[in-house]
């Protein structure tokens, strides 16, 4: 699971990559945020790319990524879903 870090228009839903930009882990970027991540839409003409999250900063504004969800973010997410219901322990 990569994640890119992007500049993303709500308005007219246009990505573009960071000048600096380099693929990270996809855990590593939420631990950073706090898991305070929410998935904004689907992608299909970005590589291996099939999603665009937003992260939450301390201040609640956007820092958006692509990010290259598989089988292993599909459970991650499952979990940290049934953890905040109070279902599993941490």
């Amino acid at each position: 699971m990569q994640a890119l870090k992007i500049n993303y228009n709500e308005t007219d839903q246009t990505i573009t990559v960071v000048d600096d930009a380099a693929e990270e882990p996809w855990d590593v970027v939420c631990e950073r945020y706090d898991n305070d991540v929410q998935r904004i839409r689907d992608v299909n003409d970005r590589e291996t790319y099939t999603a665009v999250y937003a992260c939450y900063d301390e201040n609640n504004q956007p820092i958006y990524y692509l990010v290259e969800e598989d089988e292993d973010l599909m459970r991650m997410r499952h979990r940290t879903f049934l953890t905040k219901l109070g279902h599993l322990d941490k």
